[in-house]
């Protein structure tokens, strides 16, 4: 039997990067500060795809493949592990579906089976997990991966501060090859930390540094869900971009991003009709600040047909008793970002309001604002903010409550709790083991409770996606992580040195 403390990957140099293309980056609107556009017709921008369809696939010969289910592990048993979070209820016992002293079953990419004693299939890999806990990865529904390039900026500003002084005076000038460079740093320390699902909401960039955008996160191993936003005259890049980037990606997928305002109204209808016609979600950021009621965001995305289960809406911190009313009746789905508001003095979401109505709500890291890719900070923080704000141990979320939103709650917002969230057998095999024998984490006295006010990313000992190990021994697997870091800190050198 193999040991979680034994990884069986020795260390690789990163993936080699091209050069930085030459083609200038797209300027966009913020939620802030929306500008009127003027936007072409649906049929216009998917008519001016044809040539398009002629380019070859990016991700293809010549370049680093992407990992995917082709690639998975041959059967893998987790053996004896002290609890099993299944976050099935149909599986064990209480809302978190646990199971003690079990094994799980990971086979072609899935979760096969969880219980006592599982047989062996003959040649499947073998991994103790003794004194153990296993659950389901993170989910993270909302992030902005490339922030990981001005970690720690802007510490004395609120959210307009930030966006204008960090954000803006950033993201254009990060050229292509260091964009790959931003993000893997930042992708990599998401599954270094449990997250195996996320959703990245990315604002306009050209086609080639979208390449690097998306090759980076292919590059990492995560599931990943691109939402991208494009102004006017790029947005056929959208259809492009899934068609030539994503859809080859086995575990890719889109969605379709917007600032919703009513001064870009036509440009938020246009996204809508993409999203739409593509089959899949609107993304939008809503009422991060309660100033920005004067964009009417929710009014918008009425008005354009969007308000439903395919509109996940970032934030929605300053949601009226009717919004929120609203929310639930079209269920419409809301990302919580709990350190992100509370860095940026955006506000508190009102959560137990939202739970109450039955909104489907998962929680968002939300990028450089966020500082780090903590899950556990995550969910202590989701608890904390409300029981100071109502000065209440009993108000939601409870422990159980938030390891839920964490897992399967965020699956269920992004529409993916068929495949991700739970160990429910049939589901894909995204799956993380902690190890409680920790100086911060021991002793045991309840370790439903400790993982979330007492684990830290560095108790993640295992990280599998579709069943392949990303993480195992407290060490990603095949990853250079110096180099990573090297590689990010030569980027942003050049980045303040070209300011």
């Amino acid at each position: 039997m193999e040991s979680l403390g034994a990884c069986t990957g020795g260390a690789s140099p990163a993936a080699p990067t091209p050069s930085a293309p030459t083609a200038p980056t797209p300027s966009a609107p913020t939620a802030s500060t929306p500008t009127p556009v003027r936007a072409p017709s649906r049929r216009g921008v998917l008519a001016g795809l044809g040539m398009a369809a002629a380019a070859p696939l990016v991700l293809g010969a010549g370049r680093t493949r992407p990992r995917g289910p082709a690639q998975t592990a041959r059967a893998t048993v987790l053996r004896n592990a002290a609890l099993v979070l299944t976050m099935d209820p149909a599986l064990g016992d209480g809302p978190l579906g646990t199971v003690a002293n079990a094994d799980v079953l990971m086979r072609d990419g899935a979760v096969a089976a969880v219980g006592t004693r599982l047989q062996v299939p003959p040649g499947a890999q073998v991994i103790d997990a003794s004194g153990k806990l296993v659950m389901p990865g993170f989910v993270d529904v909302h992030t902005h991966l490339w922030q990981s390039s001005m970690r720690g900026g802007c510490s004395d500003r609120d959210l307009f501060g930030w966006l204008a002084d960090c954000n803006r005076a950033t993201f254009s000038r990060i050229p292509a090859a260091d964009m790959y460079r931003f993000v893997r740093l930042g992708a990599l320390d998401a599954v270094q930390a449990g997250v195996t699902t996320l959703v990245d909401w990315v604002d306009a960039l050209p086609y080639d540094t979208t390449v690097q955008y998306v090759r980076a996160l292919a590059d990492s191993g995560v599931r990943f869900t691109y939402a991208m936003f494009q102004a006017e005259r790029e947005a056929a890049l959208i259809p492009r971009v899934k068609r030539e980037l994503l859809d080859p990606v086995p575990l890719a997928s889109a969605q379709v991003a917007t600032h919703a305002a009513r001064a870009i109204q036509g440009l938020n209808r246009l996204h809508w009709e993409l999203a739409r016609d593509l089959g899949v979600m609107l993304n939008s950021h809503v009422l991060e600040r309660s100033e920005q009621r004067a964009d009417d965001p929710i009014g918008v995305l009425t008005d354009i047909g969007a308000f439903g289960p395919r509109l996940l809406m970032n934030h929605a911190i300053h949601l009226t008793d009717a919004e929120i009313a609203a929310v639930a009746a079209q269920d419409v789905r809301v990302s919580h970002c709990p350190l992100s508001n509370m860095r940026l003095a955006s506000g508190i979401m009102r959560l137990p309001d939202l739970a109450r109505r039955g909104v489907k709500v998962g929680l968002g890291q939300d990028g450089g604002t966020n500082d780090t890719s903590d899950f556990f900070a995550l969910m202590k923080t989701a608890i904390g903010l409300q029981r100071a704000r109502s000065q209440d141990a009993s108000v939601f979320p409870q422990v159980h409550d938030v390891l839920r939103i964490a897992t399967l709650g965020g699956a269920e917002a992004i529409g993916m709790a068929d495949t991700v969230g739970s160990l429910t057998p049939g589901k894909r095999a995204d799956v993380i083991v902690v190890d409680p024998a920790a100086l911060n984490f021991a002793p045991r006295f309840d370790w439903v409770g400790q993982l979330v006010f007492n684990a830290r990313p560095e108790n993640v000992h295992a990280v599998f996606v579709n069943g392949r190990p990303l993480k195992l021994g407290g060490r990603l697997v095949d990853v250079d992580p110096e180099r990573v870091v090297r590689e990010a800190e030569d980027a942003a050198g050049r980045l303040r040195s070209a300011s």
